[in-house]
């Protein structure tokens, strides 16, 4: 089918617009060429990366570096550059699933991988002058050098515009001196380049450089030592000092002040990417915890065979289909966005940056889910375990290490709740989506009488689709009265805007497994998507009470008397099931398709 502009939904317009399943993407729709890279690069992983998981874990940094480079050789460092300057010029989504299968041998190699490929490429590949693209990404796609991002400052975390680094002119005009102190510098100990950002003068906002970096040669920059980190203990992670660092004018990424800018894109990429580069970590840890439970005997019976075990296993199969349904709906999203705008003229770089930014509140979204599911996975794998959980010598202590800091980088996971929401509000004052007649709409419904007719439920998902249907007017009752009561000071409300991004998150999520599992379950048969029908019901279910918790929690916050009992009526409305699914038989049948295959395999 091919992509017209009506086609492609804008991003956050998923809570306003019903989604046909046709029309998003799936990891099924993968293409011939998609497949074979998934399969380079689970082998790659296979090869190179999960036989020296202890090595990875004794902090061999030079290990990483060298693996880095091998990565290169095939490709794998270049897939989104493009061709022009050394790359393969693939789309996103094959830029995703790459990212997907290579990250789940360990994360010091998933950190030094999307550090580089991320947030140390892109910067220049998507800002860059033609003749800053020409002269470095080539280098970096090719791995003939590898870059770093330097924006954190000791003083500066979630509020990247605060920086204290300096850039001043110099004398003769041709340059900047660079003078501050980074830290967290993820492959800052064998980086040839480093996207650094300071402040010019007074200016409101920061700027970026490209500062070239040979050890030889240091140009005032010196390195920490290497920071000793609960996980992904191999990746270099270390403190820059720059002491009169020379950079060329010309090596101002964008203009003046636009560091601020560039960032905050960058993140937007770095934030699906990192929710990709947690999906492959909870199939494998869902299928080490499965094998295992499945030897384990005790009471003459395999765990696997335990009801506690089961609920654990079907959580964690669960949550891994749902966040790659996710992850690659947003993906494709992006990639078709990107395309329309190539198509109307733009060039690679405003298409590429606009794409991604337009899915800004998905990438929020995503970060947020998939880093807090592969946590948790981990955590339950630790469980599944016992004992032999806690140990070094099993490899579910160094995933659970490895997971945490998915929660804390590209923005912690509390910055990115409130950005979705606050984002959001802004595309509806903007007039991107419309949310003010919809909310107006759920208000009309409240003050109506409710239907007491029965619903036809007879086809696939048509009760869970009009409980989505329903968990929205849940997010636009309480988004839009919130709005309407606190206007522009609604940001300073942050534990009622943590609660309406958890009611969004878990719509946008369920909504996509749902709609994946439809879309696969009319072209390959119902009977084919038995397991994958259950685990969208298993999710919607849970997803329901998570929406019912934060949306009572919201009301009570901000609403009083006759508008607080007739919003928690609406609530009440609004999560309530004609038909409830049978959560013990759900999550039965997940566990025993996972323990039957003892692996996870959907």
């Amino acid at each position: 089918m091919e992509t017209t502009q009506k086609d492609i939904i804008r991003g956050g317009q998923f809570l306003i617009k019903k989604t046909p399943c046709e029309d998003i993407f799936t990891p099924e729709d993968f293409s011939e060429e998609q497949i074979m890279m998934k399969e380079a690069v689970m082998e790659f992983n296979e090869r190179e990366i999960i036989p020296h998981k202890a090595k990875f874990e004794a902090k061999d940094y030079a290990l990483t570096e060298e693996v880095m480079r091998k990565a290169a050789e095939l490709g794998f460092l270049g897939v989104s550059v493009p061709e022009a300057y050394g790359g393969l010029g693939m789309g996103f989504v094959s830029t995703m699933l790459t990212c997907d299968y290579i990250s789940s041998g360990t994360g010091s190699f998933s950190t030094a991988f999307g550090a580089h490929t991320g947030i140390g490429t892109m910067p220049i590949t998507l800002y860059g002058t033609e003749e800053q693209k020409q002269k470095y990404v080539s280098k970096l796609a090719t791995g003939e050098w590898f870059g770093a991002y330097a924006l954190t400052e000791p003083g500066a975390g979630s509020d990247a515009n605060s920086g204290k680094t300096t850039a001043k002119v110099s004398e003769d005009g041709k340059s900047y001196v660079i003078n501050g102190q980074k830290m967290w510098i993820s492959n800052a100990g064998f980086c040839s380049l480093m996207i650094v950002f300071a402040r010019i003068e007074d200016d409101k906002n920061i700027t970026g450089f490209i500062v070239e970096y040979d050890k030889d040669n240091a140009n005032g920059i010196t390195l920490g030592e290497e920071e000793h980190k609960l996980g992904i203990r191999a990746s270099s992670t270390r403190q820059v000092f720059f002491n009169d660092t020379v950079v060329p004018t010309e090596n101002m990424l964008a203009g003046r002040g636009e560091g601020f800018k560039i960032a905050m894109n960058a993140l937007n990429i770095g934030r699906i990417k990192l929710a990709a580069a947690c999906l492959d970590s909870q199939r494998r840890i869902t299928t080490t915890a499965v094998q295992y439970a499945n030897e384990r005997k005790q009471f003459k019976t395999p765990i696997a065979d335990f009801g506690a075990i089961k609920v654990k296993l079907a959580e964690m199969a669960t949550n891994a289909y749902v966040g790659e349904s996710a992850s690659y709906r947003a993906a494709k999203n992006i990639e078709d966005r990107i395309a329309m705008r190539q198509a109307a003229g733009n060039t690679h770089q405003e298409a590429e940056l606009k794409g991604v930014e337009e899915y800004a509140i998905e990438c929020s979204i995503l970060k947020v889910a998939v880093s807090e599911d592969v946590q948790h996975c981990a955590d339950e794998g630790i469980q599944i375990f016992g004992g032999m959980g806690f140990s070094e010598d099993t490899p579910m202590e160094a995933a659970w290490r490895d997971a945490r800091i998915a929660r804390i980088y590209e923005g912690t996971n509390e910055i990115n709740r409130m950005l979705c929401v606050g984002m959001l509000v802004k595309k509806a004052m903007k007039g991107h989506v419309d949310l003010l007649g919809p909310a107006m709409k759920v208000q009309e419904d409240l003050m109506g009488i409710p239907s007491f007719e029965t619903p036809d439920f007879s086809e696939l998902f048509s009760e869970e689709k009009s409980m989505i249907a329903k968990l929205k007017k849940v997010f636009l009752m309480v988004a839009g009265a919130a709005v309407q009561k606190f206007g522009p000071a609604l940001e300073e409300h942050q534990q009622l805007l943590m609660a309406a991004s958890d009611i969004l998150i878990e719509i946008y999520m369920a909504e996509s497994a749902i709609l994946r599992t439809e879309k696969n379950a009319k072209r390959f048969g119902e009977e084919s998507q038995k397991v994958q029908i259950a685990m969208s019901k298993l999710y919607l279910y849970q997803a329901v009470d998570i929406v019912e918790k934060n949306g009572k929690e919201s009301i009570i916050s901000f609403a009083e008397g006759d508008e607080q009992r007739m919003m928690l009526m609406g609530l009440k409305r609004f999560t309530k099931y004609v038909n409830y699914p049978d959560i013990v038989d759900l999550r039965n049948e997940i566990a025993e398709k996972v323990k039957s295959e003892n692996k996870y395999c959907f």
